[in-house]
């Protein structure tokens, strides 16, 4: 049996997920949580400043808080130079249609599968001003931007997703070094059946070929019919003054140069530096897009009083966003401490049988990743379980039971990461299309859970027939 405090360990994540939907107030939910779970697992209410420092210390979050606020800046500076006007003028005369432009938001977030942080944050920014223009809900903009960072990135085997994922595989069974375990995740990309599902299933709801249902229907009428892209009553993830900064009046609008080029920079150092060091460099990408736009906009004109204004608006922008996964990541490693991720595979011991065991693991990794808001954690808890498993039935061979087993681990992970209120991801997403947080969540959830459900079902056919 793992190690965990039993059932107290998942307390914490089911009060802020209720108390989240209940008040609509993540921030007061993942704090009150927190603080609930210093106190049952002994730690005392005064362990919540101790969690905040050991959680906020580590590199993941200084990594995702810094990219949050460099993105930020960009589209402070894209505002500013009149760049998205100029950008949502030039579509315009396209006369593309709702449709149309939700396919092209489709398009850019699986364009930008290198980064999961990064992809929802630019594909919001960049599309919210079409988006808004064309009557599309502000919950609909999240759900496409974050439909096609995670479930994209962890399908390919161009990215940090694939390299870990594989790294986790090593010295299981026959998997012997890197390169046989990169191997095995190229057999299992068929077999991602949530990555694959989602994709498609994003698609089909962009384009109208599957109508909306559920909460986003009723999103998606409001926009239309009242012309009100949030609810009455919303509280976007972005302050106000990221949202309603004005074109400056001292440079001319100039898309290529403030628009296309500085996202021209930050794909070649993302792409080139994997492509050349096997490193994708995606925070230096942002870091020198920003320092380009700062000398590119003071050499236009741009006094430099406003350039530094406008840098601090994007960094005000950026502060919801930041506290809420600041949060979020304490309530993680609250989530470790106390064994929830455990708790959850010693609930289903002795339900994993050969057949089954695909379904099991993907619904198991799915549960977990939800509660805990953490692919990559999942990952690395579910990964050694689910493998030895897979090969005993397989007798030590990669066989259809162990691929498919392997990508049960890494759709589960995704699912949780997808949708969870408390994955960074999601919050990135309802960030970057400035949406209100518990509203993206609940539109979310019903596609998620329709394309869980159907991997669900595949997974118990691979295993009824193939195993």
């Amino acid at each position: 049996m793992l190690e965990t405090m039993g059932i107290i360990s998942i307390i914490p994540v089911i009060v802020a997920v209720v108390l989240a939907f209940i008040t609509r107030n993540t921030i007061v939910s993942l704090a009150s949580a927190c603080i609930l779970g210093c106190t049952l697992s002994g730690m005392g209410i005064f362990g919540f400043t101790d969690l905040l420092i050991s959680s906020l210390g580590n590199q993941d979050f200084i990594w995702v808080a810094i990219i949050n606020m460099m993105v930020a800046v960009l589209a402070a500076f894209f505002e500013k130079s009149g760049s998205i006007q100029g950008f949502t003028n030039i579509v315009d005369k396209k006369i593309f249609s709702r449709k149309k432009i939700q396919v092209i938001t489709w398009l850019l977030g699986c364009f930008i599968f290198f980064s999961d942080s990064f992809s929802p944050l630019f594909v919001g920014s960049t599309m919210r001003k079409l988006s808004d223009k064309a009557k599309i809900s502000r919950e609909k903009l999240a759900y496409i931007a974050d439909s096609t960072s995670a479930p994209v990135a962890v399908f390919l085997p161009l990215t940090s997703w694939s390299a870990y994922l594989a790294g986790l595989a090593v010295g299981i069974g026959c998997i012997v070094t890197q390169q046989d375990a990169l191997s095995l995740f190229i057999k299992a990309m068929p077999f991602n059946f949530y990555s694959i599902f989602t994709v498609i299933f994003v698609v089909c709801i962009a384009g109208g070929i599957i109508p909306d249902f559920g909460p986003m229907k009723k999103a998606e009428e409001r926009a239309l019919s009242e012309g009100k892209i949030l609810r009455d009553g919303a509280i976007p993830l972005m302050s106000e003054e990221l949202t309603s900064i004005k074109p400056s009046k001292n440079i001319k609008s100039r898309v290529f140069i403030n628009f296309l080029f500085p996202i021209l920079i930050f794909l070649g150092v993302s792409l080139g530096t994997f492509i050349f060091i096997g490193s994708t460099k995606v925070l230096e990408g942002a870091v020198i897009s920003v320092i380009f736009m700062m000398i590119s906009l003071k050499i236009q004109g741009m006094k430099l009083q406003e350039i530094t204004d406008t840098f601090m608006l994007g960094i005000k922008g950026a502060m919801p966003a930041i506290i809420l996964l600041a949060l979020a990541y304490s309530l993680n490693s609250l989530s470790k401490h106390m064994g929830t991720a455990n708790f959850i595979i010693n609930c289903t011991d002795g339900f994993l049988s050969p057949t089954f065991l695909p379904m099991i693991i993907f619904v198991i990794s799915a549960i977990m990743a939800f509660a805990t808001g953490s692919s990559w954690g999942t990952f690395a808890i579910c990964m050694p379980i689910a493998l030895p498993l897979a090969f005993e039935a397989s007798g030590g061979e990669v066989t259809i039971l162990v691929v498919a087993c392997f990508a049960a681990v890494a759709g589960g992970g995704v699912f949780g990461d997808h949708c969870s209120p408390v994955s960074d991801t999601t919050i990135l997403s309802s960030m970057g299309a400035a949406a209100d947080h518990i509203d993206h969540v609940k539109t979310q959830i019903p596609y998620a859970l329709f394309t869980a459900f159907l991997c669900t079902f595949a997974y118990l056919i691979i295993g009824i027939f193939f195993v």
